[in-house]
């Protein structure tokens, strides 16, 4: 009788991790009819979003070929028109991939949630097993043989805890392979999100670039084809906002300020070779050089501590550069520069930050010296030079382009870029302070600076 309870006791803990599999794979009907729903939604979205996309490539030809007949009124108004039609259709586009990916989002979770929750059934059947086992395990097997009526028996219950070991196994490797799919299903969901919230971005420029454009061509309508010369005036006004927008001084930390202009260059040549937005390098040199203006610069006054002192107040700070990272990377970069590094403006340690935070960094890009000793020879490579200098405009924008591709801030996703920053800043993270201040310069800059010179 006891054996035959032990081995009921084994097939029931066996039957039950089996049983538990099976349901495990088993979708409920519900389930099955909200998938098909899902699908057909789907479908309908995608054959919605290719029309559009049709539509939208017909606009962007439209608008091609009005580009390039001759400077007129009458032209102006049809570029203005087809670029909203284009940014209208680019919108109800935006709108179907933003249900389309909210869908896909809500699926996602529900996926996660159903295996969570396999797990955690998972593991309730493998701490039964694993009770069992230990309970078995307590006894020598010479004292659980001679506790056998016959070796027979005894023999019997030996596979019937073989059996039991493989059903832990099993389990545990059922555990993994669920674990697994649960990583890969919170990544692809974050990626979903993101492309949300990148759409959403878009989605929000689009409308604000169709309001500006209903408005210049409200202002285009409003002048009569009889009046050539008022029509004159308006491309006079733009030229005069252009060239004062090339103009206006960008300003640099640490390096005298340049045109807007000529940064715009220096913008461009970077991002053809990193594929990094001109209007985020912007940014993020406006953003660095703005960073602890209220302490100023410092120099380095003590090479072998790193003190030093504020060259707008004169206040002494213990931390300006950190010694054992930084001062010989600084040495070596202002002796091949023939700059003497007791005199060479550096950043301030920031107050805020606490007195174990270090300053040091240099130039435009605020580069700190032991991270410029890294990139220095990508930058000499990209601009084909000896001996990059980064309080030189150029060489610093360089710098800042291709550390933020390393960071992952290439192209135009809004996530990509914010999660840049913030690394760049050292903070990490999908979002931070810096970032979302960086953020809004880039919106800025795009919008006020860089798209007026384009039309």
């Amino acid at each position: 009788m006891r054996q035959f309870f032990r081995y009921a006791f084994c097939f029931v803990i066996i039957i039950a991790f089996m049983f538990n599999g099976i349901l495990s794979q088993i979708p409920m009907v519900h389930a099955d009819q909200a998938l098909v729903i899902a699908q057909a939604d789907k479908a309908r979205l995608e054959s919605e979003l290719a029309t559009l996309e049709q539509e939208i490539a017909q606009k962007q030809q439209e608008l091609n070929a009005q580009k390039g007949q001759s400077v007129s009124l009458s032209r102006d108004i049809a570029i203005l028109t087809t670029q909203i039609n284009k940014s209208k259709l680019d919108i109800r586009a935006k709108n179907i991939m933003i249900q389309q990916l909210g869908g896909e989002i809500v699926q996602k979770n529900q996926t996660i949630e159903s295996l969570t929750t396999k797990i955690e059934t998972e593991k309730e059947s493998l701490a039964q097993l694993i009770r069992k086992d230990r309970e078995l395990d307590n006894k020598s097997l010479v004292e659980f043989i001679l506790s056998q009526d016959t070796m027979s028996q005894a023999y019997g219950d030996i596979d019937a805890f073989a059996s039991l070991k493989l059903a832990i196994k099993n389990s545990v490797d059922e555990i993994n392979q669920t674990k697994n799919s649960t990583e890969t299903e919170k990544k692809s969901l974050e990626i979903q999100k993101n492309q949300q919230t990148d759409i959403k971005v878009q989605l929000e420029t689009a409308a604000q670039q169709v309001q500006r454009n209903e408005a210049t061509k409200q202002q285009l309508l409003s002048i009569s084809k009889n009046k050539e010369k008022t029509y004159q005036e308006v491309l006079a006004e733009k030229a005069a906002r252009r060239a004062e927008i090339l103009a206006v001084l960008f300003n640099l930390r640490d390096a005298s300020a340049i045109p807007f202009g000529i940064a715009l260059t220096y913008a461009n040549e970077a991002s053809k070779i990193t594929n990094v937005a001109p209007a985020f390098i912007l940014a993020i040199i406006t953003q660095e050089s703005n960073l602890g203006t209220d302490q100023g610069s410092c120099y380095v006054t003590n090479m072998e501590t790193g003190a030093g002192v504020s060259s707008k107040s004169g206040r002494a700070f213990k931390n300006v550069m950190k010694p054992s990272r930084d001062i010989g990377p600084f040495t070596r970069i202002t002796t091949a520069l023939g700059r003497d590094p007791t005199t060479t403006l550096v950043s301030c340690p920031i107050i805020s930050a606490g007195p174990y935070s270090w300053g040091g960094a240099m130039g435009p890009a605020q580069f700190i010296p032991s991270t410029w000793d890294g990139i220095s020879s990508s930058v000499a490579k990209a601009l084909n030079i000896s001996a990059p200098d980064p309080w030189n405009p150029r060489d610093a924008f360089m710098a800042s382009a291709l550390f933020l591709e390393d960071l992952g801030g290439v192209g135009d996703s809004y996530t990509a870029q914010i999660r840049a920053a913030c690394r760049y800043y050292g903070s990490g993270g999908s979002t931070c302070a810096y970032g979302r201040q960086v953020m809004a310069k880039v919106k800025n800059i795009q919008t006020e600076m860089i798209d007026p010179l384009q039309n």
